[in-house]
């Protein structure tokens, strides 16, 4: 069954097939992101969501060495997996399961060891400094979860197991946002509350991905000997997870220089920002969904070498990213002063956020090229291109436009940053994507 949709299913119906549960999965990602700030939101205090949007970058690079784990692990497991290597498979994602469990123990032992000049650097003033601290370091416990379950959730994927991979991810996200409101608002615990909802939730899930694996995965593992046999196989990983790794670190760092600029202009301003941000995921995470759903397909091709069906999905995901991407623009261009106001409950933040958005929206509309592009030069193991490609948007482009900018517009000048950012990365992406696309087009039919 799993071989069959790689292999022999009609293209549009694998696409959805993989699709479907992704994107599930990343709209429910999307509320697990946003359900801290809502719930924190209702307590009226902007101080309160401006303290949990500077942790963010902080977790964004956890959640990037989770990603480069996970996304690596996961092109060689699906490449293995076309070439009926199967044990090749178990102990890359052996050693990419202990991997994980060791670098979030050692992020926990760090966080808190350095939280003080760490905060310092993030941006935090004297209302934003001890909420953000609580967040941080009650958060900070579950990084070892945090990172297995976020890699897991990715790797089973690479087997065809989408089904399992969106349970695994719901499990956690639904515990998450029940949790949430109860932690928040009943027992006023606050961003502490928020911070262990989200370790239980992740908690959750890495149980749940270890029973799959245990029981019923045909090319998983977490067996400490296979790992130990395959530990060389990390060198293969890492420089094809790298360019997933390189965009989540590089956001993190703009989102870290961009929260310094709007620290000057005060917790409105800040507490805008970070709820504009949060509408954009929705058009941004649903395109990156749509290409992380395919990448099985692309990389199973690539290692059965079929290129006519790895050049039919190509073209009909970055279709559908396209068309996704337009739509749900529109449907967040128009509601975008509601959403706001979800998270935002004085009128003038809300009106700042509810402006700020337009300009991130339109640089957004066309990421999904950019996704779907760096996605097909990590699946094709072109990792020095897709390293390339996924340092342009978040860091090459948009850290210096950020300075550029707001020197030359002040507030607004770092939304014009983040629209020129995404344009010119997407059409930079699409030109070297048709340079290797030839180019493996040429090896493959040799």
């Amino acid at each position: 069954m799993k071989h069959e949709v790689f292999e022999s299913r009609s293209v549009w119906k694998a696409i959805f097939t993989m699709t479907i549960p992704a994107l599930i999965t990343i709209l429910v990602m999307i509320f697990y992101n946003m359900a801290d700030m809502l719930f924190i939101g209702q307590l009226g205090n902007t101080s309160l969501i401006a303290g949990v949007s500077l942790i963010s970058p902080v977790f964004s690079i956890l959640m990037a060495l989770a990603t480069m784990i996970g996304a690596g692990g996961s092109i060689i497991i699906a490449s293995s997996f076309g070439e009926k290597n199967t044990d090749r498979a178990k102990g890359c994602a052996s050693v990419c399961f202990w991997t994980n469990v060791l670098l979030g123990t050692l992020m926990i032992i760090l966080l808190n060891l350095f939280s003080s000049p760490l905060l310092e650097f993030l941006g935090a003033r004297a209302d934003t400094w001890e909420p953000a601290l609580q967040y941080m370091r009650a958060l900070s416990i579950g990084a070892p979860f945090m990172m297995v379950c976020t890699a897991s959730g990715t790797m089973v994927r690479a087997e065809g197991a989408v089904k399992e991979g969106l349970i695994g991810n719901m499990t956690g996200t639904v515990i998450n946002l029940i949790l949430d409101p109860l932690f928040i608002l009943v027992f006023r615990w606050g961003v502490s509350g928020a911070a262990a909802a989200t370790v239980i939730g992740n908690i959750a899930g890495t149980v749940y991905y270890l029973h799959y694996i245990l029981a019923r995965s045909s090319v998983m593992s977490v067996s400490v000997s296979k790992a130990g046999q395959y530990a060389g196989i990390l060198r293969e990983v890492i420089p094809l997870g790298v360019p997933n790794a390189v965009s989540t670190v590089l956001s993190g760092l703009a989102s870290t220089f961009s929260h310094q600029i709007l620290a000057g202009y005060g917790t409105d301003y800040l507490a805008a920002a970070a709820a504009a941000g949060r509408i954009n995921m929705l058009v941004t995470m649903l395109q990156m969904g749509i290409a992380m759903g395919v990448q099985p397909l692309l990389s199973y091709s690539f290692g059965a070498r079929d290129f006519e069906r790895m050049n039919e999905v190509l073209k009909k995901t970055m279709l559908l990213t396209t068309s996704v991407g337009v739509v749900m623009t529109a449907i967040c261009m128009t509601l975008r002063l509601p959403l706001i106001r979800l998270f935002l409950k004085t009128p003038e933040a809300a009106d700042i956020g509810a402006r700020y958005v337009v300009w991130l929206m339109l640089g957004a509309v066309t990421l999904g090229l950019y996704y779907v592009s760096s996605n097909f030069l990590q699946a094709t193991k072109h990792a020095g291109a897709a390293i390339i490609v996924s340092a342009l948007r978040q860091g090459a482009l948009l850290i210096p436009m950020l300075y550029i900018m707001h020197g030359l517009f002040g507030f607004w000048g770092i939304a014009y940053a983040h629209a020129a950012a995404d344009i010119t990365a997407a059409l930079t992406a699409l030109s070297v994507f048709l340079y290797f696309y030839r180019k493996t087009a040429a090896e493959t039919r040799h």
